[in-house]
């Protein structure tokens, strides 16, 4: 059973999990670091993006778009407060699932322990090609792979938040796209 985010939605919305819609603007924050939230996001418009901070640098290791699913999974899963920060890099209409809405329909019904399984299946494999990201050395390599995998990133978010999430400068991928 292959779902795409839009289909993970469609199912959430056609069993009402989907509590309340809210808006964000431009710097507006879902979540902040510190924080617990046991809340899933789904995107109906605009682009948020999930990071870290260390030192004074933002390691960014997600970003959330039209039709994906954001969630700050460690904290959804253990309930205890997260250093994750997700921020809206352009103004957001995000619907949200309550993790209590959420863990009763995956207990009653057959179709959301399924659709639990893929979200985590989905989860690790994205952490994984992440992971790989990182380990490689060579900014063309870093840069094909996520063109390749995400395509739809170079047209939502702006370079400047690419560059960060691809661990190079600004230059470096402007140089990369014009190749």
């Amino acid at each position: 059973m292959s779902l795409s985010p839009a289909d993970i939605a469609a199912l959430l919305d056609a069993n009402g999990l989907f509590e309340k819609t809210i808006m964000l603007e431009r710097g507006d924050f879902l979540k902040k670091a510190g924080s617990t939230d046991t809340h899933i996001y789904y995107i109906e418009e605009g682009t948020v993006y999930a990071y870290i901070v260390d030192g004074e640098e933002e390691r960014i290791v997600r970003f959330g778009y039209k039709g994906n699913i954001i969630v700050s999974l460690d904290s959804f899963l253990t309930e205890s407060p997260s250093e994750f920060y997700i921020q809206a890099i352009k103004k957001c209409r995000v619907k949200i699932v309550t993790k209590k809405s959420f863990i009763r329909f995956i207990e009653q019904n057959e179709k959301g322990a399924a659709l639990w399984t893929k979200m985590l299946e989905n989860l690790v494999v994205q952490q994984m090609e992440r992971e790989k990201d990182l380990l490689i050395q060579s900014p063309r390599e870093r840069y094909e792979r996520v063109l390749k995998r995400s395509p739809q990133l170079f047209q939502e978010v702006a370079n400047k938040y690419i560059a960060a999430y691809l661990r190079m400068s600004p230059e470096t991928l402007s140089r990369l796209k014009k190749r």
